[in-house]
């Protein structure tokens, strides 16, 4: 992976108007549209800083040339989707996914709508790094800028197209996370036919995904009261659900039960599906009982994406709740709802039936706040890794590694019961801490 010191696994992304301030996005555009030709689709999410950024950033891809389309507040799929439908050179997202508000972050995305490759990025920082001399478009050669105010009637056009919903009856209910979907989503169930109860559709600038969303599945739990509840993140490329009885269906059931439906009609390409490290032992074995291969790869869905495409699998995704569909494009938690919704219309079962295609392994997940993430390089933290991997020996799993986005170090740890998985987790994260905290 190429060395990168401003994008992380997720793009750019920091304490907005602090780390990740106006000059910077002004500077990242110039950096990416120097010596380019086209134009670029610019969405955001509700963050109070993001019209501020927005207008940056549009303004660094003006300056070398480069017209660019405002997308206005709408999810992440969307602009992966109008990149690819208008032939952008790029398409860019301004959000911090499930992160607090005060946070933003600048996602990119190449002409074939996929968050770009760490060899992409990693021009554009040695460029932005580089900074002065830019070249300067005058008088024509100035960029101009258009904004698409039938943003979200194109989207969910588009997306609704390819399927038949007929729901008799069922009810869900939507958490928006006060977060890109707050729109969309609901426009995109009245299409549907889908009877929708949404909370959490009321954005201030400040309220995004505090206390709701894909990261607070209780939220949509305890309104949905016997109805299935889908939860979606900030810039809703994530989708955790709810079942019947309130129980939480995350990235691994979803992935799962697309997986076995797919499969059933002969529809899984080469009966393969692609997880990252941190999918729940239980969905491999899931799999496994299936004949379902699974091709594992580091967190984040682009790396998900880039193995999809080189196994031409059509399901994939991480844990988290973002899954990957037949385009290999991007998370969209709002197209997945819409699969989701699919499988339960063509199979006549509710998600409670349809969940236990997997049983989950216990799993807990401690971060551990950390001033330096380079665990490999500390003796103690290694020997302590060491020593659950012994305890556990085939009856689970042991993972430690550094978050992309957030100065933590993630313990995870899976085993046979929850009280043995939270001690050897409690083991590990206590040496983390006392290391490298």
């Amino acid at each position: 992976m190429a060395e990168r010191h401003l994008f992380g696994t997720d793009g750019v992304r920091g304490l907005a108007n602090e780390d990740l301030t106006p000059a910077m996005a002004f500077d990242l555009a110039r950096a990416a549209g120097e010596n380019r030709e086209g134009h670029v689709v610019v969405g955001r999410d509700t963050r109070r800083s993001g019209s501020m950024l927005a207008a940056a950033l549009m303004s660094g891809f003006n300056s070398v040339g480069i017209d660019t389309v405002d997308v206005g507040v709408i999810p992440v799929g969307a602009v992966s989707r109008f990149v690819r439908d208008t032939g952008a050179i790029f398409g860019v997202m301004i959000s911090a996914s499930h992160n607090p508000a005060p946070d933003n972050g600048i996602k990119f995305f190449g002409a074939n709508g996929t968050k770009l490759a760490d060899a992409d990025e990693a021009v554009i920082e040695g460029r932005f790094l580089a900074g002065e001399p830019w070249l300067r478009g005058i008088g024509p050669k100035i960029g101009i800028q258009t904004v698409m105010s039938d943003a979200i009637e194109r989207y969910v056009e588009t997306i609704s197209r390819p399927g038949q919903f007929e729901m008799h009856g069922v009810e869900f209910v939507a958490d928006a996370a006060n977060g890109a979907a707050f729109l969309a989503a609901p426009a995109l169930f009245e299409r549907v036919g889908a009877i929708v109860e949404f909370v959490n559709v009321d954005p201030d600038g400040m309220n995004i995904n505090e206390g709701c969303g894909a990261t607070h599945p209780e939220r949509v739990a305890h309104s949905a009261a016997g109805r299935v509840g889908l939860s979606f993140d900030g810039d809703a490329d994530r989708l955790i659900a709810v079942d019947e009885d309130g129980v939480v269906a995350d990235g691994d059931v979803i992935m799962a039960i697309f997986a076995r439906w797919m499969k059933e009609r002969g529809r899984l390409e080469n009966d393969t599906v692609v997880a990252t490290v941190m999918s729940n032992l239980g969905f491999r074995k899931a799999m496994e009982s299936l004949g379902i291969n699974v091709i594992e790869t580091a967190v984040g869905d682009r790396y998900v994406l880039e193995a999809m495409r080189t196994s031409h699998a059509v399901v994939g995704g991480e844990q988290s709740g973002h899954v990957l569909l037949e385009d290999r494009a991007t998370g969209d938690g709002l197209r997945t709802a819409l699969r989701l919704m699919e499988v339960m219309a063509s199979t006549g079962k509710e998600l409670r039936e349809l969940r236990t295609v997997m049983s989950a392994y216990p799993q807990v997940l401690t971060n551990v706040t950390v001033r330096d993430k380079g665990f490999e390089r500390n003796e103690a933290v290694v020997a302590a890794i060491a020593e659950g991997e012994r305890l556990l020996g085939n009856r689970g799993r042991l993972l430690v590694r550094p978050s992309g986005t957030e100065p933590f170090i993630r313990v995870m740890v899976e085993a046979p019961t929850e009280s043995e998985a939270e001690e050897i987790a409690a083991a590990v994260a206590k040496t983390v801490e006392a290391q490298l905290g």
